[in-house]
């Protein structure tokens, strides 16, 4: 499994999580569905999901565990490119 195939798994997690807020299940599916589009660079596709994320962790009501999560998945991203 590549970068992106286990980024895409960890965030799938995220998004089926029914305690984290549906505003941000919903932003994490739009960025699960531009890391899954094969138009794009892979390094364009992983600075868009960066920012997207870099959004959704400063949401106040992502809970903190998940907001741990999210800086673990952006560390991670950060190598891919």
């Amino acid at each position: 499994m590549n970068e992106v195939e286990n980024t895409i798994e960890q965030l799938s997690e995220i998004e089926q999580d029914q305690t984290v807020p549906k505003n941000v299940r919903m932003k994490v599916k739009g960025i699960i569905d531009s890391l899954k589009n094969g138009g794009k660079e892979t390094s364009i596709k992983v600075n868009e999901a960066l920012q997207g994320l870099a959004e959704v962790s400063e949401d106040p009501n992502v809970p903190i565990y998940t907001r741990t999560q999210i800086w673990n998945i952006i560390s991670a991203m950060e190598s891919i490119g």
